[in-house]
């Protein structure tokens, strides 16, 4: 069957600049085989596929793979999968808020003048990490303990151990080895730098050591420990992908309540049919 494609990239309006995106616009029929091995071929990412809503409220329902495996929620596909449902004409039921529906339930996301944002799901583990893991973590990153400033578990969904450096420049340094959890790394950059911190996100996968390129899930909870602590003032921007030759840049803001939105630009780069 052909069905109606599209790759975004996210957290960029520079096409090619951010982080890539599949997007099969409509998914119904398709199995969870079917869902997975398409997303192991595309060898993106992530690949999402969207689907009619089953919660009320929601506009759309979408399904998030990796090559290996389906995640709850994500950051970035949550950002490119909304962008490509919008220009394929997708009406949402408030103009001002669209309604996606995930595994991890019901996010809402928004547009502003920095392109659209997702409202940052709560962590679900939280806290100070254990001091034999961030030893671990310091060996994995090659660099010694005493460079960690501080370590905490950032986890909204894939498990995120989050590392502060001091700055931004020993962030972009960093030449890991092989990580066994996934790593999330920030540093600050220069007061009045236009940027006010770089991310690096190291995960593994296939005995090797893998960096996304902009990851919004990371730079979500990592904002929520960030400004919880009062190391960043929203809004801000965060770097990242500099060392993959990328340009991501993530656009943070907090409202009165509390919540925090992770955003930044999304633009198609390819469209066109997939037949699955």
């Amino acid at each position: 069957m052909v069905r109606p494609f599209q790759q975004v990239d996210v957290f960029t309006t520079t096409p090619y600049r951010g982080n890539p995106l599949a997007v099969v616009l409509d998914g119904r029929g398709l199995t969870t085989e079917e869902m997975q091995r398409f997303a192991n071929w595309t060898n993106l990412s992530e690949t999402t596929f969207v689907l009619p809503p089953g919660e009320p409220g929601a506009d759309y329902r979408v399904r998030i793979f990796t090559p290996d495996s389906e995640l709850s929620f994500a950051g970035h596909p949550t950002l490119g999968t909304c962008h490509a449902w919008l220009a394929a004409g997708g009406t949402p039921h408030d103009p001002e808020v669209i309604v996606q529906e995930c595994g991890a339930g019901l996010v809402p996301i928004r547009r502003g003048g920095e392109g659209l944002a997702f409202a940052a799901p709560p962590l679900l583990r939280s806290g100070p990490v254990e001091e034999s893991l961030v030893e671990r973590v310091a060996q994995m990153l090659g660099i010694s303990r005493g460079e960690i400033a501080d370590a905490r578990w950032v986890d909204n969904g894939p498990g995120w151990v989050g590392v502060l450096l001091e700055s931004a420049e020993a962030v972009l340094a960093l030449t890991p080895g092989l990580v066994s959890c996934d790593v999330g790394v920030v540093g600050p950059h220069p007061p009045g730098s236009p940027e006010a911190f770089e991310v690096r996100a190291f995960f593994p996968h296939n005995g090797c050591t893998v960096e996304d390129p902009v990851t919004g899930s990371l730079n979500a909870s990592l904002a929520q420990w960030l400004i919880g602590t009062g190391r960043a003032e929203a809004p801000y921007v965060a770097a990242q992908g500099t060392a993959l030759g990328r340009a991501g840049r993530v656009h943070v803001s907090c409202d009165r309540d509390g919540t925090v939105w992770v955003g930044g630009g999304t633009v198609t780069c390819i469209g066109g049919e997939v037949d699955l």
